[in-house]
């Protein structure tokens, strides 16, 4: 079962862009030689906590100092560029970085309302979401042009794309375009066994693609010991719903003010999307999620590592990583 990456590339309280990004780069060495298979990164805007927006430019970046990992957008939101430009970043760093980039592709704009409009897109741009991959896909691969326009660079390059999503809509058009899925269990947990079986059960080969492939995400806590990693896991979840609680305030709560309404409705919320997590010692965290992967009919997992610190989160893909004794 191949194990991956996902970095959310975060700004800790009380740090800065600089600092996310400089771990975001030994983040990446560490999975490179710890045997993961790819590290993705997600497009967000206007999130002071979150360093990935300009995805393209980050990836540049972590390639450049990376040598061997695939890598790649979980994902690029769509409806917020043109094909033709997404197809020239990716086209650019798969020349740069021959059989190493992936392109995974969400229909959400990965941001509010406000920010979807200073992007300068029409919210109609997410109807189009089929239409655009598949003009995305054209512009990538080597077909004769049917238009006066193509992607250079891009062309001919064939970015493996993969279509993410957290509800039917991306499962269904993931089966019909036949290409790889992505469900995003690490965050909206409640339709993965749905949105997989249907998904699989539907699914139209392609010429890339003959088979389904399945690739779910799945929180991990890792440590020596399952009491430390449950302290851990205990930690990382009260400064989520902390942090998560505090949006659109003047100021961010404080760590008694959380605790007033850690068991609110809006809390326990916030802490359900944390449902899928594999928490524990290295062997635990495997069976943990040699039995996820069996639940969420998954050929490939990506791993969330949201322990409270750098190092605890760096030793956490240390101790659950393919190669670990």
């Amino acid at each position: 079962m191949p194990l991956s990456l996902l970095d959310l590339a975060s700004v800790e309280a009380d740090g800065n862009v600089s600092a996310a990004l400089q771990h975001s780069v030994s983040l990446a060495q560490t999975a490179e030689t710890s045997g993961y298979q790819r590290v993705w990164y997600a497009e967000h805007h206007n999130m002071s906590a979150i360093a990935s927006s300009a995805t393209s430019v980050l990836l540049a970046h972590i390639a450049a100092h990376t040598s061997t990992i695939r890598l790649g957008a979980g994902g690029i939101m769509l409806p917020n560029h043109s094909p033709l430009v997404i197809a020239e970043q990716f086209g650019t760093l798969a020349e740069l970085h021959p059989g190493r980039i992936d392109l995974g592709l969400g229909r959400a704009p990965g941001s509010d309302m406000a920010t979807f409009r200073a992007l300068r897109r029409e919210m109609s741009a997410s109807d189009a979401f089929p239409s655009d991959v598949l003009e995305l896909q054209r512009l990538l691969s080597d077909e004769l042009p049917r238009t006066a326009v193509n992607a250079y660079p891009g062309r001919g390059t064939n970015v493996p794309l993969f279509i993410l999503g957290s509800s039917m809509f991306g499962s269904s058009l993931a089966a019909q375009l036949g290409l790889p899925y992505s469900f995003a269990s690490h965050f909206a947990p409640d339709l993965l066994t749905q949105a997989v079986g249907h998904y699989r059960s539907t699914y139209q080969p392609s010429e890339r693609h003959p088979e389904p492939y399945v690739i779910a995400a799945v929180n991990v806590v890792a440590a020596e010991t399952d009491d430390e990693a449950e302290a851990l896991f205990a930690r990382a979840e009260f400064e989520r719903v902390r942090r998560f609680l505090s949006r659109g305030r003047e100021r961010e709560l404080t760590e008694a003010e959380a605790a007033t309404i850690f068991e609110s409705p809006a809390a326990l919320q916030i802490r359900d999307m944390l449902r899928y997590t594999a928490l524990g010692s290295p062997e635990r965290v495997r069976e943990q999620l040699a039995a996820f992967a069996e639940h969420a009919q998954a050929d490939e997992l990506i791993t969330v590592h949201p322990a409270p610190t750098r190092e605890e989160q760096l030793a956490s893909v240390r101790l659950a990583a393919p190669t670990h004794d």
